[in-house]
């Protein structure tokens, strides 16, 4: 039988990641291509690190919505690959550290999700915590700093395109809306417009904020797009639609968020 207790952090004898552990940061595609998007995936990655003993949970519950944002890392590919644009996208499970709340939160490392206890986020002690916002979340972010310097420095405009997905079903409750566009503060007009681009191009259930609104929860856009007065985007899609289960579901997106992209920068 697979022993699923996670190690205390006293029982890591190197740390949170061994050498055989995955980095924490993908990359696809030319950091520095002309295209004006760089996609970012926070919640693209599914791995643990072997030293915390899948969190106490097993494979099915590791690869369920709670864990990763499903079919983002393969829209994310087709998209890099039609729009000619970089996508970075984190290695980890969100239940490891989620890189898209502020680390100090008690949500970034959640004991709970809709409705499932994550054993290894009970109790965690304040030096636990750190080694994963240490070993996996700084350098996610620094990542992106990174790149954003180098297209900066080049003479390359930046629009931000985060990329998320979400589960049909969340807390009993069906949610009507298949993709969700989200915008806050900053540069909020190209998101606008995007909204709007999409309901006349698509007869898919577009949302305005929704399923979720952009707003102090979320780290990433306001860290990266709102500091520099990037143009940015948070697009929400519906797991069914670009999930296993859908065949076609990822080439049918990426066609259409690619055309409306594409069609927002340059307006």
């Amino acid at each position: 039988m697979v022993n699923l207790q996670p190690l205390t952090a006293t029982e890591l004898p190197n740390g949170l990641l061994a050498n055989f552990d995955p980095g924490p940061v993908r990359r696809s595609g030319d950091l520095l291509a002309p295209s004006p998007f760089l996609l970012l995936g926070d919640h693209a990655g599914r791995a643990v690190p072997a030293s915390l003993n899948g969190l106490g949970l097993d494979a099915s519950a590791r690869g369920r919505h709670i864990a990763v944002d499903i079919g983002v890392e393969e829209l994310g590919l087709a998209l890099g690959e039609r729009l000619g644009a970089p996508f970075l996208r984190q290695a980890y499970s969100r239940l490891v550290i989620d890189c898209n709340r502020n680390p100090a939160r008690a949500d970034a490392i959640p004991h709970i999700s809709d409705g499932t206890l994550i054993p290894g986020n009970a109790a965690l002690a304040g030096s636990a915590r750190q080694a994963r916002v240490t070993a996996i979340f700084e350098p996610y972010h620094q990542a992106i700093t990174a790149a954003l310097d180098a297209r900066e420095a080049a003479g390359r405009e930046t629009i931000l395109i985060a990329l998320h997905s979400f589960t049909p079903v969340m807390g009993g409750q069906a949610r009507a809306c298949q993709i969700g566009v989200l915008h806050g503060g900053g540069r909020g007009a190209f998101a606008l417009a995007l909204l709007a681009r999409l309901r006349e191009q698509t007869r898919f259930r577009v949302a305005d904020n929704e399923p979720y609104a952009l707003d102090d929860t979320d780290y990433t856009v306001p860290a990266h797009a709102y500091a520099r007065d990037l143009r940015y985007v948070e697009l929400e899609i519906r797991q069914d639609l670009i999930g296993p289960s859908s065949a076609r579901g990822v080439e049918r997106l990426s066609d259409l968020l690619a055309e409306a992209l594409a069609f927002c920068a340059r307006d």
